[in-house]
């Protein structure tokens, strides 16, 4: 009879290596998803052990507690007490800790073992303790908190031996025992009770080296430095955008050529009529357009994937702790924030780490505001098209300054939005104090930094398959019917669906410089914002045939004005086009209230932006 399914979950504090090890169990049988009804990220995958036994994991969100204080907290002492509807109650539960800092998980470990839940401590990163000269008693720590104990060296090819092994020999009994539940949430007083119980068994089991580790404190010196710590990070920021065009230009090239080469395979292949048509021009002069910016969307990813691995992360919130405190955000916003530069969504499920609701909500709402991944295909296209390609000062990229001042754009107009809702709407507020721990400087760890881009990656091009695809079979179809009547003269778009509906919304644009091109793509893009590089290829494609379909950069540019384009680029600084961002948004706060808030002042803000850009580069003879 085959052994039954075992369930473990992995409880940790932050940046105690709970996802490498998670990576190290499961490789790339994982997947990610939601808490059913929460958008609280929840990543699970499954194993096989030494003896054959299938065990099935989830990574819990990290936490310093179970008191509940924060969605993440409250996830996780729901899942470890079994009271998450669809989530099977852990039949052992992992605690991971970075063995060079071991204070606040022993104070974790005393208050899960309060759940009566199996337990066990995996002491990982346990190479890195020893080679500072941190000494742990495993066996005494063992016998002291009443647990096993296992070490770990998750990044390392058979670190994780000896969990397993653990893991085999308990779930090789009859019946895990089972404890009472006789966790209550604990009063400030019970917390440092329990904290000052952990201190006495690091104390007993635990030997520090006489002489620290200097180098992250020699880095940190330079790095959290109050004028040059600011200069570093503002470096790397605009290398990562840099590199967003330097380093992705030549392999959306060689995309680009694939899908004209696709394209032109069709052409010849297919007789004319309306297959041709479709799958030319909507499927893949539609699709094809957003997928040759994945490139540039890995680059990005790899950057925040580095950082966070290398643990500047947390310095960079320390840094930006006294700015964002003068906009009235607190400083643990500024992960949720930077976040969002890849994707508002996982931007805004993160402000979870914001105990305060009021910090929270203050993020939650500028968060669309930053500069997600979707918008560098528009950026990208119209960069590209107006913006020459030459070098200032013989190193730095035109477009890629151009691309770095669009970000600074979004994030400067989010401080002041933070601002004016702390003056207008939270007066009387003042923001909690700012209390982070710096986790110590590691080497990123390819596998971990991989398997992070392979999974972003494919989300996008999922995304590219199903979302962008169903909006490009909906565009491509308003564009093409009605066929143009007989003796018709110009381009048969001119009498379709899409130019009817785009010229009944250009008078509402026209003040912007936006044709009625232009207006069908922003209907679309609501869906999500990259659709609308998409929606312009499919109606120009249409519109100008084979060439057009090839050239779409070039097309826009003798399309539009300069004038047009820049003020298009505002409009996507600001305007809120993407319905999943303001769905997370309504889950998030519980509220349509705020869903609507964020919606209409985003829009009002891109048409302000988008009017005064299109009317300055007139009166400057950009038209």
């Amino acid at each position: 009879m085959e052994a039954p399914l075992m369930h473990l979950a992995l409880v940790g504090t932050p940046n105690s290596g709970k996802t490498a090890l998670f990576n190290a169990l499961t490789g790339s049988r994982q997947k990610v998803a939601n808490y059913p009804g929460v958008t609280v990220e929840r990543k699970e995958g499954s194993f096989v052990t030494p003896l054959g036994r299938q065990v099935s994991v989830v990574d819990l969100p990290g936490t310093y507690s179970l008191r509940g204080r924060s969605p993440d907290e409250e996830i996780t002492r729901d899942v470890v007490l079994g009271r998450t509807a669809g989530e099977a109650l852990p039949d052992l539960v992992l605690c991971v800790a970075d063995s060079t800092n071991l204070r606040l998980t022993i104070r974790l470990v005393l208050e899960l073992k309060r759940t009566g839940r199996p337990l066990m401590l995996v002491l990982n990163m346990f190479d890195i303790a020893t080679r500072r000269g941190v000494t742990v008693d495993v066996v005494r720590l063992s016998e002291a908190l009443g647990i096993p104990v296992v070490t770990s060296i998750a990044v390392r090819k058979g670190g994780t031996a000896e969990l397993l092994r653990r893991t085999d020999e308990i779930a090789a009994q009859a019946a895990i025992p089972v404890q009472e539940n006789r966790w209550q949430p604990l009063s400030v007083a019970e917390l440092r009770a329990t904290q000052r119980e952990a201190d006495r068994i690091i104390a007993a089991t635990v030997s520090l080296p006489a002489k620290p580790d200097t180098w992250t404190a020699r880095i940190d010196a330079v790095v959290l430095h109050p004028v040059a710590g600011l200069a570093i990070l503002a470096l790397i920021l605009f290398v990562m955008f840099q590199a967003v065009f330097a380093w992705a230009q030549p392999l959306m090239e060689l995309l680009s050529s694939a899908f004209v080469a696709l394209g032109q395979l069709v052409h010849d292949t297919l007789p004319a009529g309306p297959l041709q048509n479709f799958l030319q021009n909507g499927v893949i002069s539609g699709v094809g357009s957003v997928i040759v910016f994945l490139p540039q969307i890995i680059v990005i990813f790899l950057f925040i994937l580095l950082l966070e691995d290398f643990g500047y992360m947390a310095r960079a919130a320390f840094l930006m702790d006294r700015i964002m405190g003068g906009a009235g955000l607190h400083g643990r916003a500024f992960i949720p924030l930077l976040s969002s530069f890849a994707c508002a969504i996982p931007g805004i499920m993160a402000t979870r780490v914001i105990d305060n609701r009021r910090d929270r909500l203050t993020t939650i709402l500028i968060a669309p505001l930053m500069t997600c991944s979707a918008r560098i295909p528009v950026y990208t296209l119209i960069i590209s098209a107006f913006i020459p390609a030459k070098q200032i000062w013989g190193w730095i990229d035109l477009r890629g300054l151009v691309m770095f001042g669009l970000y600074a754009a979004g994030i400067t107009s989010a401080l002041a939005v933070s601002f004016l809702i702390k003056f207008f709407m939270l007066r009387d507020y003042a923001p909690a104090p700012f209390m982070l721990e710096l986790p110590d400087y590691k080497l990123p760890r390819v596998r971990s930094v991989a398997i992070g881009i392979y999974t972003r990656a494919k989300m996008f091009l999922q995304r590219a398959g199903t979302t962008i695809f169903s909006m490009m079979v909906l565009i491509w179809f308003l564009a093409s019917f009605p066929l143009p009547p007989a003796g018709a003269e110009g381009p048969a778009i001119n009498y379709s669906l899409a130019a009817m509906i785009g010229k009944a919304l250009e008078p509402l644009l026209a003040p912007l410089g936006f044709n009625w091109q232009i207006a069908v793509a922003l209907i679309p893009g609501m869906a999500a914002r990259e659709v609308a590089v998409a929606a312009l290829g499919t109606v120009y494609a249409i519109e100008g045939g084979k060439e057009a379909a090839e050239q779409i950069g070039q097309v826009l540019a003798t399309k539009w004005s300069l004038a047009t384009a820049l003020s298009l680029l505002a409009w996507y600084i600001f305007a809120p086009q993407c319905a999943s961002t303001l769905a997370v948004i309504r889950r998030e706060t519980g509220s349509w209230k705020w869903m609507a808030v964020t919606f209409g002042y985003m829009l009002a803000l891109a048409y302000a932006a988008s009017l005064a850009t299109y009317n300055i580069a007139l009166a400057l003879g950009a038209g």
